[in-house]
């Protein structure tokens, strides 16, 4: 069987220096807001380029911090407006609705996956404060036309980064920029399955305001900025020092990492050659990191089991879009019909720094044999 994730091989491409790490921590005998952290946050800033990292607990977290920091700020309120994708893990949606503000859907583009730019202003009212852009599949999900209407209607530009460690957009001003460092503020997710994975949750916020950052670290440790004293009603969000140790151990070789992602990428737009499979439109590799690598087939669920009859693992990113949700029930009768597309027919297949050639050359065979 070809795991869609082998995170074993992966953890154990560095495992001797992620044990080292480890034993540090715990002969150290300090697990919470230590020095690992500040090591983690420092590296992690400089490699984004920002000036500001706070290491936070999961991803979620961090989307939902940003937002809540403004608030506090008094740059937000209840009931502004937040333009995101219709196309997102719901986590994106979740931190707009748990702020009380409210998700403007934007469709994507079903060429390039990410939301399409080119309506969000359409969108803008004057409630408007926002757009949440979300790097879907690590695929960038921002151009200079983006950064104009942020700055043009003075909204806050927010990036969700869970899926686009390393990824970046070059400029012929200002040169390559890489996501968590393009907008005003970014979230960060190191779950385990992403580029950069710690071994459990974690996450960060990157930001070059230092009056957020500040904000934000203060709310995630409780609403404290000083030891027993409490500035605002905060909440538990701390990234563990075993998690950062192990993320500073990852986060030297996440260049080489991409760059192994970006030769399987190569090969399998060279390779799949299938009439009843779409593959996305291909763009520079400084673009993308392939967190995943989606493929369309409007006999999806088919092409899944005749994948998983020969062996090969994938998962669908996601089979049913935020809007169609149980939990937004008030939403269920709108149609999106991109995204729409996108869920019924996406599905990704192995893609990682540890697939071999022999196991790329047998998933191209096997999916350019489905009929």
């Amino acid at each position: 069987m070809i795991k869609f994730l082998d995170l074993q091989a992966i953890t154990m491409m560095h495992g001797d220096e992620i044990k080292a790490a480890l034993n540090r921590v715990v002969e150290s005998g300090w697990f919470l807001q230590g020095k690992e952290n500040q090591y983690f946050e420092s590296d992690y800033a400089r490699y984004i380029g920002t000036t500001h990292c706070v290491a936070v607990a999961n991803g979620l977290d961090a989307l939902k911090l940003i937002l809540r920091g403004y608030k506090e700020m008094g740059v937000m309120q209840d009931g502004d407006e937040i333009i995101v994708p219709a196309n997102t893990y719901i986590a994106t949606i979740l931190a707009i609705t748990e702020n009380n503000l409210v998700p403007v859907l934007v469709e994507p583009t079903f060429e390039h996956l990410e939301i399409d730019i080119d309506q969000i202003e359409q969108h803008i009212t004057p409630k408007t404060k926002g757009v949440m852009t979300v790097h879907l599949y690590g695929r960038i999900a921002y151009n200079e036309k983006l950064r104009d209407i942020c700055k043009r209607y003075g909204l806050k530009l927010m990036e969700d980064c869970a899926q686009s460690h390393g990824c970046g957009f070059r400029s012929q001003v200002s040169g390559f920029t890489k996501t968590g460092a393009l907008g005003d503020a970014a979230a960060h997710s190191f779950y385990p399955g992403k580029n950069l994975g710690a071994l459990g949750d974690a996450g960060a916020v990157t930001t070059n305001d230092a009056e957020l950052a500040s904000v934000v670290r203060a709310l995630a440790n409780y609403g404290s900025q000083k030891k027993y004293v409490f500035k605002y009603v905060g909440m538990n969000s701390r990234m563990a020092e075993t998690d950062a140790a192990v993320l500073d151990v990852k986060l030297r070789y996440l260049d080489e990492d991409n760059r192994k992602r970006h030769q399987l990428a190569a090969f399998y737009y060279a390779n799949i050659n299938n009439p009843l499979i779409t593959l996305p439109k291909r763009i520079k590799d400084e673009n993308n990191v392939y967190h995943q690598f989606p493929i369309f087939c409007e006999r999806r669920d088919e092409l899944q089991q005749y994948l998983t009859d020969n062996g090969i693992q994938t998962l669908i990113h996601y089979p049913i879009p935020p809007h169609k949700q149980e939990c937004y029930k008030a939403w269920n009768h709108r149609s999106y019909p991109i995204t729409q597309r996108i869920h019924a027919q996406e599905l990704s297949i192995p893609m990682s720094q540890v697939v071999t050639r022999q196991e790329a050359e047998m998933i191209v065979g096997v999916l350019n044999k489905f009929k």
